[in-house]
């Protein structure tokens, strides 16, 4: 098995070799300078080294040179950025195997390393299939949330106020933002509208090509000019103010992840229900939408002839079990007059949620939909 040794200061980076080499059957190993790749190197063998040029305490030349210097002939593939590429023709001297531009493609960071490595373009992990055979991951709705900040605690603090089911990656600068939007989708994108070093307008242009569904967002200080205008003009669908305030966050993300709100799904007379991605407080608001959505789904299925259907209620929140409970004594009474028998599929704590309120303790309850299927 390969084993390769990532260097980059950047973490984002390292995770993004990382993820686009291990399912070819790669190890994986990482480094945040030149001075910790050495180290690294010293205390094991690599087959290829992917170096990064910029890099604090000893960059990617230097740590290259003591490389050759010391007789270490690994191959070595260099990340570069455009404004950089000047120091390639130096460090080919030094002897490197190939480098690679900034943003990257994963196309190009792996047919780049194989070809380093000299294995075939169509090489497999062990029991895997090719590479050119591999599947490219479909992004079905971006749920994720990318925050683009040159300070950590704003980081921490989006974390603090956004639902923990809801994916959130975090970036110090625009190379890796950009870096990262190439292999993960997102709904949301969170940008410092002050980020230093960097063109707010190119970046939401790039941003926009490689996200095209995400909504993107500049975090600002309330001052007494036209800020949401000035974003605006920046390419910024809106603005979320800083210091954030919860009902600011909570009303952004509904705004931002409405396709994703699908509440229920429909499949013949198979109905499932969606999890609750909020706080307690916006629980109540679910339970009402909630209900306004089955009872127009058992009124299609009761005209489409339909005198049954089974729900799949195992994702349904059980925190306030009286809620949960009077939700299904409701929803009990509209199957019923709609003339449609009801089947539930849930776990064993919605059994006890129900078994205890007269109203729906009548509704069966099976463990699988293929079960409640099976019992029509």
């Amino acid at each position: 098995m390969p084993r390769i040794l990532t260097v980059d200061d950047s973490r984002a980076i390292r995770m993004i070799v990382a993820k686009q080499l291990q399912p070819l059957g790669f190890e994986i190993g990482e480094a945040e300078d030149g001075n910790d790749g050495l180290a690294k190197l010293q205390s094991a063998a690599y087959d290829l080294v992917v170096l990064d040029v910029t890099m604090p305490n000893l960059d990617g030349p230097g740590m290259l040179a003591k490389m050759r210097e010391g007789g270490n002939k690994t191959p070595v593939l260099m990340l570069t950025s455009e404004s950089k590429t000047a120091i390639v023709a130096t460090v080919m001297r030094l002897g490197i195997s190939d480098f690679v531009l900034k943003p990257f493609k994963g196309d190009e960071l792996k047919a780049k390393v194989l070809k380093a490595l000299k294995l075939p373009a169509d090489y497999a992990a062990p029991g895997g299939a090719p590479v050119a055979a591999a599947a490219t991951p479909v992004a079905t709705t971006a749920k994720r949330v990318l925050v683009i900040d040159d300070m950590e605690n704003v980081h921490k603090k989006v974390r603090s106020l956004i639902p923990a089911e809801r994916n959130l990656d975090a970036s110090l600068n625009a190379a890796d933002a950009l870096a990262l939007c190439r292999s993960n989708p997102y709904g949301l994108i969170l940008i410092d509208g002050d980020l230093p070093d960097t063109n707010l307008p190119s970046l939401t242009k790039q941003l926009r090509l490689l996200q095209p569904k995400a909504v993107l967002v500049a975090m600002a200080l309330r001052t007494a000019n036209n800020v949401t205008g000035e974003m605006r003009a920046q390419g910024f669908e809106d603005v979320l103010f800083k210091p954030f305030v919860n009902e600011a966050v909570d009303a952004l993300l509904e705004r931002s992840f409405q396709e994703d709100q699908e509440l229920v799904s429909a499949q013949e007379n198979c109905l499932k229900l969606a999890g609750f991605h909020g706080r307690d407080d916006k629980l109540e608001g679910y339970f009402q939408k909630l209900s306004a959505k089955l009872k127009e789904a058992m009124s299609k299925l009761a005209e489409g002839c339909f005198d049954s259907a089974v729900l799949d209620a195992s994702q349904l929140p059980l925190g306030q079990p009286m809620r949960a409970a009077q939700f299904m004594a409701d929803l009990s009474k509209v199957s019923a007059d709609c003339g449609v028998a009801l089947r539930l599929v849930g776990s064993a704590e919605l059994a006890a949620v129900i078994g205890g309120f007269e109203e729906a303790k009548s509704l069966r309850l099976f463990q699988s939909v293929e079960e409640a299927r099976a019992a029509a």
